[in-house]
């Protein structure tokens, strides 16, 4: 009962992506293909794979158990084709990195131009989540994950910088109006601008002074998705309407002309960057290896990568 190595792929870009129509944006086929190649398989095997609705595409039972099966043996395959990379001058390939919006924000900008640079034959795609998710069951390489902890078989190098900070500020007319906070709890008498995670979950603004820790449940007249939507509240606070809280780096360029200003500065919480994570096994695509390889030269190996231990990480977006 063979089965197309094409059709596969398609079923898998199909559950990835949630539906035919994204799935034919993100692997260039037309989504007409991509259904054609699944009810071939359906037909093939004699089992239904998917569920399909006006507003999204679901696997069955039996499609989330093929999924399981045939996600790491196509990873293999596409491991095996690359062998073939080493007989080359240069590598090549597509890369696919897994990233937070914070991480393609503030840490990605100063790597992939002198990375692309020096391996022309390499294409880069960078995906986007807000959440953590199965790096590799999302067709991807490797990801980019704060906290270094991870899980098991899964190797992190330090990449970006080592240390960034929380920033909170607001435009000098608002807090002329509402007044400067003091202390962190004294954000509970203001307009906060706020974001919320995919679960649904709204994480508090944490701060620590002199051995201090306080946590503060901010609320006010915006909420936003946590990732590309925060530009929303840094714009809204800008604009005089509250007070945010976010990656100083990401307010840097209003704090440096004046548009926010600082704000409990003191107790601003320091955190560890982020890391490159990957899976622990002998043999890397070369397009990984490369990136690999370039990260470490750019910190001049500094920091050596840490092993998984079986814990899963978390994003800090």
């Amino acid at each position: 009962m063979a089965t197309d190595i094409q059709d596969l792929l398609a079923f898998v870009a199909v559950v990835n992506a949630k539906g035919f129509r994204e799935g034919a944006r993100v692997s260039g086929k037309s989504a007409s293909s991509l259904s054609d190649a699944v009810r071939r398989m359906e037909s093939r095997l004699g089992v239904r794979l998917l569920n399909r609705t006006t507003r999204s595409v679901v696997p069955t039972e039996a499609g989330a158990r093929l999924m399981e099966r045939i996600v790491p043996a196509l990873g293999e395959v596409e491991a095996a084709m690359d062998v073939v990379n080493d007989f080359r001058d240069r590598p090549s390939g597509t890369l696919r990195l897994n990233v937070p919006v914070s991480a393609a924000r503030l840490v990605l900008p100063a790597i992939i131009t002198p990375f692309l640079k020096s391996y022309p034959d390499i294409r880069l795609e960078v995906v986007t989540e807000e959440s953590f998710v199965d790096m590799l069951a999302a067709g991807c390489d490797a990801g980019i994950r704060y906290d270094e902890r991870l899980e098991q078989d899964m190797i992190a190098i330090p990449i970006g910088p080592r240390f960034q900070r929380f920033a909170t500020a607001a435009a000098p007319a608002y807090l002329d109006v509402r007044g400067r906070p003091e202390h962190p709890r004294d954000l509970l008498g203001h307009a906060c601008l706020t974001g919320k995670f995919p679960s649904g979950a709204l994480p508090l603004w944490e701060y620590e002074r002199d051995g201090e820790t306080v946590s503060v449940d901010p609320s006010g007249p915006l909420i936003v998705r946590i990732g590309g939507a925060m530009d929303l509240a840094v714009q809204a606070a800008v604009d005089g309407l509250g007070v945010v809280h976010l990656f100083e780096d990401w307010l840097r360029p209003h704090l440096d002309s004046g548009a926010l200003e600082p704000v409990l500065e003191p107790w601003w919480q320091r955190f560890t960057g982020p890391f490159l994570y990957y899976p622990g096994r002998r043999y890397l695509p070369s397009p990984l290896r490369a990136f690999v390889d370039f990260i470490h030269a750019q910190r001049g190996g500094d920091e050596p990568a840490r092993e998984g231990v079986g814990t899963a990480g978390i994003f800090v977006n």
